[in-house]
């Protein structure tokens, strides 16, 4: 019989706050070590906890673009989630247990098999944990670069407190994925939520988003769910595909030879492309957990929510299907709306666009401008072209006064360098004029300069009647010599194919 493989996943996305979720410490990256870590990151006696209110409205802003306002909890509540490690200085971690912030919601993904709605179990806050550091500190090791230090059977580590504390939003599905490509398209859908709603900025090498995958198998036919291995921090989409396929496989193989899974944590070596046990997994009650009584229940009022609702971006999806309707394919208009600064500026170029000229636009942001931009290595965001430059290149390219050769080769690193430009509504004509780019577009013009070719290329006519098409191609090249490269291509071609008869 044929196995299925069945996953969920938990996400651990980082809130885009200033500051952590119980403390004014900076939330910044690549600060020295111990450097943003307050007297409540590192629980010094005393000390209190005082909950972030941005952490709150971000979570309440994920609810809504999951479920709606019918999926936030009016009252959640703060519980401390009891484990010692080195990098957990309380001996326990502030989260949410019984009542979370966000219960439900869904998100739905795309397939070759068509879409697939993944449920949504719950959304909570909680508070990142330290960093253990092992290794490198050299011969002192106590203390040096700013670590706190303990000696191990394998040397020296350190512990870093400055993500201690960092607010986080832990997402947590369903087991509704049957493969590792589903569960990768989830994980794609959801990164592009968090950072489209501003919610996460979605980096995954500085830890920002990270994702741990609960994997069981089970025979085809069966609905009992088998004994699930826990795949941790899963940092790049390509791994969690590769985790899970072999961690799949690993668990087929076991049970194919009469053997049982253990319930465990498992990590991902991407250098072997294996996973390998790091403890045996623990259940809830393990970690005791109970109510924070440093922290009141969190109340969360009807206005509360419909502010935060009406302070939202329109969704990319509805700008993503408006650019369908104005006759972009869906490809075109996931590429054009795969952030909100290329939805923003799409939407600039293409506002009051003669319809007719919104494929050649698109073809012009996504071609010319995006390989300008991968040349740079900058996003669209720091693109040097104002939209309203954009737009006009694409209307003399729409009304055959320039070539797209043209507006792509010259026009555009023009613009581009910006030397003694004034962004002025004539900006492009000019530039057009003093370059002389202006296509001939005259039939009558172009028509002589077509007899004139196929009279001095007589050879090129007898291939192309002989049947090498290829010909053609070299017909089109001598006009286009000979007009100096101004002639309107799709006028040549249509003339030419009537002289020649096809």
């Amino acid at each position: 019989m044929a196995w299925e493989t069945v996953v969920g996943i938990e996400t651990h996305a980082q809130l885009l706050t200033k500051s952590k979720i119980f403390s004014g410490a900076s939330t910044a990256f690549g600060a020295a070590p111990n450097t943003q870590a307050c007297a409540v990151d590192i629980a010094l006696p005393g000390v209190l906890p005082v909950l972030n209110r941005a952490a709150v409205e971000l979570a309440i802003r994920f609810g809504l673009a999951v479920g709606g306002p019918q999926v936030i909890s009016r009252r959640s509540v703060f519980a401390r989630k009891n484990y010692f490690y080195p990098d957990l200085p309380k001996g326990y971690q502030i989260s949410q247990y019984e009542l979370p912030i966000v219960t439900g919601g869904s998100i739905e993904i795309h397939l070759e098999s068509g879409p697939k709605t993944i449920r949504l179990t719950r959304a909570h806050l909680e508070e990142d944990a330290g960093k253990s550091i092992h290794g490198g500190f050299g011969e002192g090791g106590y203390g040096e670069g700013g670590y706190g230090g303990f000696q191990s059977p394998g040397g020296w580590s350190g512990i870093d407190l400055n993500r201690a504390g960092t607010p986080l939003l832990e997402i947590v599905t369903e087991p509704d994925m049957r493969s590792a490509k589903e569960a990768v398209a989830y994980a794609q859908k959801l990164h592009a939520l968090l950072v489209e709603y501003q919610i996460c900025d979605g980096n995954m090498q500085e830890g920002s988003f990270r994702c741990d995958a609960n994997v069981s198998v089970r025979r085809v036919g069966e609905t009992k769910l088998g004994t699930r291995c826990e795949i941790k921090n899963l940092n790049s989409f390509r791994f969690m595909e590769q985790a899970i396929e072999f961690e799949a496989n690993r668990q087929i193989a076991i049970l194919e030879d009469g053997g049982s899974i253990k319930q465990q944590t498992r990590l991902y070596d991407s250098d072997r492309n294996e996973t390998r046990s790091m403890r045996t997994k623990e259940d809830a009650q393990d970690y005791r957990y109970f109510p924070d009584p440093d922290l009141l229940p969190l109340v969360i009022t009807e206005e509360d929510v419909e502010r935060i609702k009406s302070e939202m971006p329109e969704p990319l999806e509805l700008k993503r299907q408006s650019f369908v309707q104005l006759g972009l394919s869906q490809y075109q208009a996931d590429l054009l709306t795969s952030s909100r600064e290329w939805a923003n500026v799409s939407s600039a170029v293409f506002t009051n666009l003669k319809r007719a000229a919104v494929p050649t636009a698109a073809n012009f942001l996504l071609g010319p401008l995006s390989a300008r931009l991968n040349q740079e290595n900058v996003g669209i965001a720091q693109s040097r072209i104002p939209p309203p430059q954009l737009k006009a290149v694409v209307e003399r390219i729409a009304d055959g006064t320039i070539s797209s050769a043209a507006a792509a080769q010259v026009v555009l690193p023009i613009l581009w360098k910006g030397e003694g430009l004034v962004w002025k509504e004539d900006t492009v004509d000019a530039i057009i004029e003093k370059q002389g780019l202006k296509q001939i577009s005259d039939a009558g013009a172009i028509e002589r300069i077509v007899d004139e070719a196929l009279a001095a290329n007589a050879k090129l006519v007898e291939d192309y009647r002989s049947g090498r098409g290829k010909a053609f191609n070299a017909l089109v090249g001598q006009v286009m010599k000979r007009s100096q490269g101004k002639a309107n291509p799709a006028q040549v071609n249509e003339i030419l194919r009537r002289k020649l008869g096809t």
